[in-house]
Parts: C-alpha cells; structure tokens; sequence
C-alpha cells in the first residue's frame, strides 16, 4: 500500500500557523498583534493526480474542510463521502476543498492512490503547484489540529503567601499554568515573571491572568494560553480566600521536540554553564517557528530568525523549522513592505535561504519557492537611488542595530547584504534555469560591491564608512559595516588587517552592547584568528549574565547596570526580554571556530575543520553535518577526530610535521600549516601536533 500523508496549498500550512503564532501576544490580557500584515491561506484550492489503474480501487477520503471529489473532469457527478470505488483504467481524480479557518488539507489513502507530493494543487488561478506536506502521516490528526508537546512540571519551591503563593519554577520557561486538586470558591490572578520582581509588581507586571472557581469537588484547572515565566504568584480573591483549597500548582511545559545534535565541552566551566545556557535559551525560542523571545516579542523577526537558523546548524541541524520559519516570514503576494517592515530584515532573508542551501544542498525548496524570492528582489529593487545604491524610502524601517547610528541616506550595511543577496539570487536563478535573470543579479552583484568599496572604504579611517548621503561619504564610523564585509569574504588580505586594527580592536569606535550584533562581532573576530579575545568576551560578558542569576541569555545586557535596572527596556520596567533567541550565539562561535567545522559544498559533501583552542586547555564537542556528524577533542599536542560521513580537511597550525594514525598524505601549506583529509568513515583520526 502507497503511503499516504496531509497535502495543502504550498505554504499555506506555515502561514495559517504563523498567523496563530503572531496574535499570542499579549499584555495584561490586552492582545498585542504585530504591527505588520498578516497573510492568510487560500480558503478554495482543487488539488490533481493522474491514476492508471489495473483493477478498480477503493479509497479512503478525509478532508480539513469540506471536499468534493470528482472524475475526469465530470464536473456534475461530484462525491462527497468518505470512500470511492475507482474504476479501473486511466484516471484524472480532482478535489475541491474549502476551509476559511484553517489550510483547505486532504488525505486519500488507497492501495495504490495516496496523497503525497506528487499531486498538484491550484488556489483557482490557473497555475498549478507540486502540494505542501509535512509530517502528517494519520488520517486523524490533521494539519489544523497541529499543536505543541507538552509535559507536567513541578515548580522547585512553592511559598503561601498571605492571600495567595509564589512558586518558583528554577528557571525560565513557557507553557500553562496548572491549579491542583482546587476545591471552593473564589478568584484567582495570575502574575508571570521572568524575574521574582516582576511576579511581585501588581502595577508593571506584564503578563497576568485570571480565573474564577466554583468546585466543590477536587478539580484541576489548566489555563487555556502559554506564558513565558519562571516565577507566578497566585493571588486570591481577598474575600473568599479561606474558602479556596489547592493542592499544588504547576505547569504544562510546552516545547518542540528537537534533538540535540550538536555538543560542546571545554576545560574552563563558565563557558561551558554558557554554552548549555545558551542551547536552552535556543530549546525555548525553537518553537512552531524560531521567535525572538518567549515573553515579548513572541514573534518571528527576520533577524532574530537568521541568527537562530546558524545556530540551528550547529546545535540540532533540524531543517524543518528553518523550512516553516522562512515561508512565514516571507508571506504572500503582493508585497507592499519589507519583511517586518525593516529593509535589512528583507537582505537577510536571501542570505537564510543562501545558508539553508549551503548545509542542506536543497534544491528543490529553493526551486519550490523561487518565484517567492523574485518578486521580493524586484521590490528591493525599487529601493535604488539615483546613485545605483540601495537607500530606505519613508515607510522603510532601516534599522542595522540598536544603536546611536544616522540611518538617513545609503547605508553602508545595506548595500552589502544587498550585494550578498544578489549573490544568492544568482545562484537561485541558475537552480531555476532562469538565465536572463542569473545575469542581472550577478551583474548587479559586481556593480554594488564596486561602488561600496568606491564610495564608503576610507583609508585614512582604515575601513568602511556608514553612509554615503547627498554625494558625500559620510564621517562616522562604526562597526558594522566592516565586520560584515570581513565576514562575507569581501575584504582583501591588506583590508582585513586595516580593519582589525582600525576597526574591530579601536576602543575608540563606538562598542557593539547588544547580543544581537556581538553575535557577527565576534564571528569577525574569530575570522581573523581573535580566539582567545572572544573567548575572555564570551566568559566575562555572557558570564556576566550568569553572575547575575540568568538561567537564560537575555536581549541586551549592560554589566554597569544596577539591580533593576537590568529588566527596564522600552520605558517599561520589565520590558527586556530574559529570553532572547540571539542571546545563544555562543552556540554559533563555539561550533563554528572552536571545534571548527563548516562546509567547503553544499549539503556538507565536502567540508572544512579548523579547530581552536581559544586559549583553552582542552575542547571537545560534536557538530552535526546534515546526515552525519563530526566529533572532535583537541588539546595543546593532539587532535581525535571521527566524521560519519562525507569527506573533510582538517586544516591545523603546528610547530613541527604532524603525524597521524591513519594512512594518507599530509599536506604542507607554509607558515607552519597543514592539511590532512578526513575520512566520512566512523573511524577515529588521530593526530599528534605541537601547539603554536
């Protein structure tokens, strides 16, 4: 029997869901939509299959909405029951499915019909599309009943308070709270706190709750919306609070289940406690899309999603989520504004798709989705100046960072994520066998980063300036600009050291203080062999946070700050986010440039391993590659390396000849480099070397 799954409109499954996602939001019981537009699914699509069929077949039909079936386009005899004799022979089977409340859905399952990525389905504007599915394999468990896992947890401490009680969870979560054996009557309120003050503050707390209780019996009552919290006071209603018995309280636990490829230890424990502080601030944000905190914004931010997607790759490497975070965020047709509003948040959208590519080698999401990506690239390029350079029109949010920064005129940082863009779209268009535009977006490629190094690189400022207004380069330098031209490989081996000079080491610019962008800071830094200035940056600011009692990494953090001064952001008390997605980059670092591994093709076929120590006695740790995974331990005279699949090159600094116990070449590459192949094998690479 043919396996049969849930088929819909491509892409509407995600944007029914992200909708769902997008209005949880709220303050005080006050919903909190986001301000940009929502999508929403196709209510009436028909889906299509050919049959060829040597003797007459029963099918099973089960739809999400209501269905009609009808035979070789015999549009006047329709079926709507749940089983159908098909007559042997030739066959073209049509179904009609509505749903205005969730994404129309269909399951047939025959001996040898089945729904599955085969079919074809239209929205009823002609055009035909291969169909969206998923992981919905049952006929009982449709899309629209997709929902979360959930398991009871109990709080570590628990104190009655006078009128009520304050529980403690031991640290940041989400999910709903959950009364115990309640007997009696009365009311309860519900305050949520990231942080004990928080939970405490009747007038600032910002997530709240309430219900009213009438049993006379024992019952359990689970409230019907998630909340982010590691603390909750229940208060109850003064006068009845006598009458109101509960038994315990705590909480359905709501998660994603991922699981945790990639690993990391090393001989210094705060990095350690970072980075698994780090894998659990990333497990909270992994949800139904990557969001960029659990309390506020509980949104996707294209930025925030960018970032959760690299670190993605080297902590579970699970594509499912990057797939249904990145046809949310793009949305439907036709477009009106950039993605959240924000001119870069489009940018780094084509460079998540170009990342997505590169670790998974999928070419048919990128061809699935190419039309996607070229009616968003012909609106980034209404966004060219009369000077050639992309610059934000009035309804266009350019943000960059949260920074002191002049963002008026062409900025710097946009024309070259515009640049990597096109690069991308280039690369997409050759996929889709679409020469004539493969040729304008690598032309234009070319032509962008010309005039970014003609207009902005300064050689007295010894890097990138920010802007370039009113024919003129602007005066201020910063930070961003040149950190991501060193990261994008745009810069000459004369220009990186320029700008780690000038640049990224000059106490004299203006310090990145958000997680946000310390994330490609030291990314840089790394690039041009800073190990051991980013591991005492990792230590002393993400352990900072740990000092202070975080039990997750927060939205920004400011070690001069006093008491409550750390939760105050937007004018709000507790406004800061202490669980944010972008907090967890050490995920990216530590995978990435400590245990070093990156792929050199894409889907990891081949792939590059250049471990460091960063300063550290020992590393060890594992970083997924796709369908594989490669383990390494490294300390100051030997490298072990086991690689699953594939074939890698281990590149390494050594003082003398390396030697090894597998047979092969090592190659010599000067200034005491070399290489050595690695096998994709399971079988252990030994290698003796002397530190420098």
């Amino acid at each position: 029997m043919s396996k049969a799954t849930w088929i819909w409109y491509p892409g509407d499954f995600e944007i029914w869901l992200n909708e769902k996602v997008h209005i949880r939001r709220k303050v005080r019981g006050a919903i909190y939509p986001v301000f940009w537009r929502l999508d929403r699914h196709y209510s009436s699509v028909s889906f299509c299959c050919n049959v060829d069929l040597k003797q007459e077949e029963e099918i099973s039909i089960y739809a999400d909405g209501e269905f009609s079936l009808y035979l070789d386009g015999k549009d006047s005899q329709r079926f709507t029951q749940s089983k159908l004799l098909v007559p042997a022979g030739k066959h073209e089977i049509r179904v009609a499915v509505y749903n205005n409340a969730a994404a129309p859905a269909i399951f047939i399952q025959g001996d040898t019909i089945a729904t599955n990525a085969d079919w074809l389905v239209t929205c009823q504007d002609k055009q035909w599309h291969q169909a969206g599915f998923w992981h919905f394999d049952h006929p009982d468990h449709p899309p629209s009943a997709y929902k979360l896992a959930t398991t009871e947890i109990f709080p570590e401490r628990l104190e009655k308070k006078q009128e009520g009680w304050v529980v403690d969870f031991g640290k940041e979560s989400i999910g709903y709270l959950k009364i115990n054996q309640a007997t009696g009557h009365g009311g309860l309120t519900i305050y949520y706190g990231e942080s004990l003050e928080e939970a405490l503050d009747d007038e600032n707390c910002l997530q709240t709750d309430s219900c009213l209780l009438h049993e006379s019996s024992p019952q359990n009552y689970n409230f019907p919306e998630s909340r982010a919290f590691r603390y909750v006071r229940v208060q109850a209603d003064k006068s009845r609070e006598k009458e109101l018995q509960i038994a315990s309280i705590s909480m359905l636990y709501e998660y994603l289940p991922v699981q945790d490829r990639g690993h990391f230890q090393c001989s210094d424990e705060t990095l350690n406690k970072i980075w698994e502080t780090s894998l659990y601030t990333l497990r909270l944000n992994t949800r139904e899309f990557f969001l960029d905190g659990i309390k506020r914004d509980r949104w996707v931010w294209s930025g925030d999603a960018y970032q959760s997607f690299l670190m993605n790759y080297y902590s579970y490497f699970d594509i499912d989520i990057v797939k249904r975070t990145l046809i949310s965020l793009r949305g439907k047709d036709p477009i009106t504004t950039h993605i959240n509003t924000i001119l870069d948040y489009s940018f780094y959208w084509f460079i998540g798709l170009y990342d997505y590519f590169v670790h998974t080698g999928d070419e048919a999401f990128i061809r699935a989705h190419y039309g996607s990506m070229v009616s968003l690239m012909d609106y980034c390029l209404t966004r060219l100046n009369q000077d050639g350079l992309i610059e934000g029109h009035e309804i266009d949010w350019v943000f960059v960072d949260w920074a002191d920064i002049d963002n008026q005129g062409a900025v710097c940082f946009e024309q070259l994520l515009f640049c990597r863009s096109l690069e991308a779209m280039t690369l997409f268009a050759g996929l889709a066998n679409d020469p004539s535009r493969e040729r304008q977006y690598q032309n234009l490629a070319v032509d962008i980063k010309q005039k970014t190094f003609d207009l902005y690189w300064n050689n007295e400022l010894g890097g990138l300036v920010h802007q370039y207004k009113d024919g003129q380069q602007g005066a201020q330098m910063t930070k961003h600009a040149s950190m991501f031209a060193l990261l994008l490989g745009y810069l000459n081996n004369e220009q990186k050291e320029s700008v780690k000079q000038n640049i990224l080491l000059n106490p004299n610019i203006q310090a990145i203080t958000t997680p946000y962008m310390r994330f490609y800071e030291l990314a840089a830094l790394c690039e041009i062999g800073e190990h051991k200035h980013v591991t005492n940056e990792m230590i002393n600011y993400w352990g900072g946070m740990l000092a202070l009692g975080a039990t997750t990494f927060w939205e920004t953090y400011d070690p001069t700050a006093k008491d409550l001064q750390h939760y105050e952001m937007y004018g709000l008390p507790y406004g800061k986010s202490l669980c944010h997605a972008w907090g967890a980059s050490p995920i990216y670092l530590l995978g990435k440039y400590y245990i070093g591994v990156k792929p050199s093709a894409t889907g990891y076929a081949t792939y590059d391993i250049e471990p460091n120590l960063g300063g550290l006695g020992w590393i060890k740790g594992t970083v997924p590659i796709h369908n594989g995974e490669v383990r390494l331990y490294m300390d100051t005279t030997s490298i072990r390396i086991t690689a699953t699949t594939g074939s890698g090159t281990l590149r390494i600094h050594s003082l003398m000849m390396p030697s090894t116990n597998k047979n092969g070449c090592i190659t010599p590459l000067g200034n005491d480099v070399y290489e050595i192949e690695i096998v994709g094998n399971g079988q252990e690479t030994v290698i003796q070397y002397l530190t420098l």
